[in-house]
């Protein structure tokens, strides 16, 4: 991404699923998009997907969603490390977020946050993500790169209306997750 990164406008929420970091990792990443984004209030729902590998884990790989405001947005995958992290950039905003950002980049990350975590070298204590861990933290942060000039209008965007959308996203992931953690078919 180009974007100034001192000039990005975002937010971060987390919440602790009961699945190891691994899993949880998969499952967020290999669900559609469509199944975890509705409509919430101005902000469009994901409707579509055009372009979709058939892994979503691959730096390099894009994809474009569809929203339902007729908009469209591409993701590009920047970093990949199954179970741990997982970051993509977001370009070529239609729609009104087109008018209003000239980009942005979601960041997520996997931490082993209960009992039977493993530290960096897979002993006992720490945030292995191959660890037996009980729970994993997932931490999602998304900033948006506003054009000049619009800067305000995105602020209030993200405030009255993102930070609560993306509680409200991340909370069903956690959901799905925990619903599709045990199934080894998933």
């Amino acid at each position: 991404m180009t974007a100034n990164p001192r000039r990005a406008i975002g937010f971060t929420t987390e919440l602790v699923t009961g699945a190891v970091a691994l899993r949880s990792w998969t499952v967020a990443l290999q669900t559609p998009p469509t199944e975890f984004y509705p409509r919430f209030g101005p902000l469009p729902a994901v409707v579509g997907v055009l372009g979709q590998p058939s892994s979503w884990d691959v730096v390099g790989y894009t994809r474009t969603l569809q929203l339902s405001d007729g908009g469209t947005v591409v993701e590009t995958i920047t970093h990949s490390e199954p179970g741990v992290f997982f970051a993509y950039d977001l370009s070529r905003f239609t729609g009104i977020l087109g008018r209003l950002v000239s980009g942005g980049r979601a960041e997520w990350t996997f931490t082993p946050a209960g009992p039977g975590g493993s530290d960096d070298s897979g002993g006992p204590g720490g945030s292995s993500p191959h660890s037996d861990s009980a729970t994993t933290n997932i931490r999602w942060q998304y900033r948006f790169y506003p054009l000049p000039g619009r800067a305000f209008i995105v602020r209030a965007i993200v405030g009255l209306f993102w930070a609560p959308y993306m509680r409200r996203v991340l909370s069903a992931i956690v959901e799905t997750v925990e619903a599709r953690g045990s199934r080894p078919s998933d």
